[in-house]
């Protein structure tokens, strides 16, 4: 009994310095996203969070990460989870509603062929092999890291090829973080703010960078990109078994071995509580309460995203799968918003 006691609490303490890091960032953030200057300039405490993390993870961190690092993953995959799935309470199923056929139909079209461009040009082009084309195919398609990840057993991929995949991910999905509330101005003529909502959530890798981006430019627009955001998210099971049925295709008899496929739950738990928060059975007290705290536990997220992401891994990444990313994110800057604004004038 007391062996068990010991290990528990060795455990949580584990956990304690980084979660400690990430709370000091978010406080830092959110008090500098309060004042009215840095609010206007477009740094919102999400934006804020990432950019303290990244400072600190590029200077202190290194000396300080083996003993932070155990909490610091955990508030970047769970504690962002867990906000995803807390951010369902500032939403209700009739705004889920208003993204609907279109958003999905946009969802599908981006994904796709952002995946197949990955495939030609990652080969053809950049003479890289398939699994590294599609790791960051996956990546750049889906839902940045997570899609990495869960793709990973499914083409049998060496670590090497995956922490290249998840720095290009991380890199460019950064920079959009800063690109699309920059670009907005220059083309609010043709998305309303919902409307680019979709665009941002169809065409930015991470949740993460999704939330961000959508916080920037307004309440409607970051709501409109989550959605958007968690569709894409949900596809990630059938396109895991499709990739996988490609595979056993390529793979010779006798040599596959079956794949797990990762079901993303937190997207499904996200469109749960949405539609539970549309019936109102929960005092707004309460309801206003869970959303400051997702706010929290979100940028909590943020910090340990930008803690854990090193200038270093740019010279990791090499030359070759750095510029089949920067082409993809191209191709859903250029080619996302073309889509956007095609499936919205049809379904107009």
């Amino acid at each position: 009994m007391t062996e068990l006691t010991v290990h528990h609490h060795r455990t949580l303490w584990h956990y304690v310095p980084g979660l400690a890091l990430s709370a000091l960032i978010t406080g830092a953030a959110l008090w500098g996203g309060s004042i009215p200057a840095i609010a206007g300039a477009g740094f919102s405490a999400l934006t804020l969070a990432i950019l303290l993390g990244m400072v600190v993870g590029n200077t202190v961190y290194p000396k300080i990460w083996s003993s932070c690092d155990g909490g610091v993953l955990f508030a970047k995959q769970h504690l962002l989870r867990l906000g995803i799935i807390l951010y369902g309470f500032r939403l209700t199923f009739a705004q889920i509603a208003d993204v609907g056929v279109s958003g999905i139909a946009i969802d599908v079209l981006t994904l796709t062929s952002t995946f197949l461009l990955a495939c030609v040009i990652g080969q053809k082009v950049f003479g890289l092999d398939k699994q590294t084309s599609w790791l960051i195919g996956a990546g750049s398609s889906i839902c940045g890291a997570a899609a990495v990840l869960a793709t990973e057993p499914v083409v049998k991929a060496e670590s090497s090829k995956v922490t290249v995949s998840v720095a290009t991910v991380v890199i460019f999905g950064t920079l959009a973080i800063f690109l699309y509330p920059a670009i907005y101005p220059l083309l609010a003529h043709w998305f309303t703010p919902e409307a680019y909502g979709i665009y941002i959530g169809s065409t930015v890798h991470e949740v993460a960078q999704v939330v961000a981006a959508g916080h920037a430019i307004s309440p409607d627009a970051e709501n409109a990109a989550v959605i958007a955001k968690m569709l894409r998210v949900m596809m990630l099971a059938p396109f895991l078994l499709i990739l996988a049925a490609r595979v056993k295709q390529l793979t010779p008899a006798g040599k596959g071995e079956k794949s797990k496929i990762t079901i993303p739950w937190f997207a499904i738990l996200f469109i749960v509580v949405a539609i539970f928060n549309s019936f109102h059975l929960l005092p707004k007290a309460v309801v206003d309460m869970l959303v400051t705290l997702d706010t929290v536990l979100l940028a909590m997220a943020m910090a340990a995203l930008g803690v854990t992401t090193h200038v270093s891994a740019l010279k990791k990444a090499g030359a070759k799968p750095l510029l089949m990313a920067l082409m993809l994110f191209a191709w859903l800057i250029v080619g996302g918003g073309a889509i956007n604004l095609a499936v919205h004038s049809l379904m107009a």
